[in-house]
């Protein structure tokens, strides 16, 4: 599939400082206006490459909104460091970078090579390409060893750590389960109990065996389906950065729609000012934002992704417990040290619910936590006692956020 075959009246606009891709998707996707970036994660997009590369943006549609960037650009004699914007389509998603380098050239080829990355990560950990090589590995016999790549492992060691950790509510296995609820999301009709049954035999985190001295994995049961989606976008970004920062652009930030990692700071200031869309900002207009460097932040939530069937609304979120779509309005956002860590804790929270979720949450000593819930008794926002300190926001429901206008905000400590 080509881009044109997803892309409808595709033309180019160029402006002052100014050049984006207009076009139509015809279904779910991506939908592109001037200046402008939707962006839902969608299967059928999978196989969409390069995007497009722009210098500058509006904003970008996704569950985290980045406020106020043009306001991080940097005018003081001391620096010719100029700020750079690109985009492209992987993961079902688009990924964003925002750098500062001393030219367009070193943008430019700092980019290329940050995308040729997650490129290459793509490849691993599709599960929606039958060569990736983490759907090799679910054919492999059972109980047969078998060597993977560096990156493959690291995904499997870090899911494995917190599925043990959350007793299974993150799990990596649950691939039978989504796609029973892939295929309920397209009918509207959901799996019975036998389809459930006979998908659960299949999952389970303590089903997977590895070895770090060998760096090899056993799957220890039939029909094994392994799923990188809580975590493959997350750990994507945190190693488009790790190679920015190689190359020697440090003020680096990549996004991955609702999965963000930040580097140093843009030049002149505190840290990257990322806004937080949360599921109860349509009811209450509320706008919270963070100022972050050195850290991951993401937010996961069923405010795009949803189905209602038979009248009950379900999230895109696979309960491993049952089978099905979280049906709790829940929204999670997440600080960590990196972004592979937030996002698959925004998943696992997810799952856990919120009291759970929190309580898990106050056990991590690096991260923070946003949790709101709609139920309909009203809206719920939950705090962890870091949130404010490691972000330097003001408290959850101050309606109008301010940016620190100093170096003094507090923000996560550089790593």
């Amino acid at each position: 599939m080509t881009m044109h075959d997803v892309i409808s009246d595709e033309r180019r606009v160029r402006g002052p400082g100014l050049q984006v891709l207009v076009g139509r998707v015809p279904s779910r996707g991506v939908t592109f206006d001037v200046g402008y970036i939707s962006a839902e994660r969608s299967p059928a997009l999978f196989p969409c490459r390069q995007l497009h590369r722009a210098r500058s943006f509006a904003a970008i549609g996704c569950a985290l909104v980045l406020f106020g960037l043009t306001a991080c650009h940097s005018t003081a004699p001391i620096t010719s460091l100029q700020r750079f914007e690109f985009a492209e389509l992987h993961m079902a998603t688009v990924f964003r970078i925002v750098l500062y380098a001393p030219d367009e050239t070193t943008a430019n080829h700092a980019a290329e090579t940050a995308f040729r990355r997650i490129a290459k990560l793509d490849d691993l950990l599709t599960d929606y390409d039958q060569n990736s090589e983490l759907m090799r590995l679910c054919r492999q016999p059972v109980g047969r060893p078998v060597p993977v790549s560096r990156e493959l492992f690291a995904v499997l060691q870090k899911s494995q750590k917190l599925a043990a950790r959350t007793d299974g509510a993150f799990d990596m296995t649950v691939g039978p389960l989504v796609q029973l609820w892939r295929a309920s999301r397209k009918s509207h009709v959901l799996p019975d109990a036998g389809q459930i049954a006979e998908a659960k035999r299949a999952c389970g985190y303590r089903n997977i065996a590895l070895n770090a001295r060998n760096r090899t994995v056993v799957l220890k049961v039939p029909h094994m389906r392994l799923d990188a989606g809580g975590i493959a976008k997350g750990y994507a970004a945190d190693e488009a950065l790790q190679l920015l920062r190689q190359m020697g652009i440090p003020r680096a930030l990549v996004a991955a729609s609702g999965d963000i990692a930040t580097g140093d700071a843009p030049p002149g200031r505190p840290g990257w000012n990322v806004g937080i869309e949360s599921i109860d900002a349509p009811l209450t207009g509320l706008s919270r934002s963070v100022i972050l460097r050195h850290a991951g932040i993401s937010t996961s939530g069923d405010t795009e992704q949803y189905v209602e069937i038979d009248g009950r609304r379900y999230s895109h979120i696979v309960n491993p417990a049952t089978g099905l779509g979280l049906t709790e309005r829940i929204g999670v956002t997440i600080i960590a040290p990196n972004s592979t860590d937030s996002d698959r804790l925004a998943t696992a929270v997810s799952v856990l619910g919120a009291a759970k979720g929190l309580a898990f949450i106050e056990s991590q000593s690096a991260c923070a936590a946003l949790i709101v819930t709609l139920t309909n008794g009203g809206t719920q926002v939950l705090e962890s006692r870091r949130f404010p300190r490691l972000t330097g926001a003001p408290a959850a429901r101050d309606s109008q956020p301010k940016a620190p206008e100093s170096s003094s905000a507090r923000t996560l400590p550089v790593r």
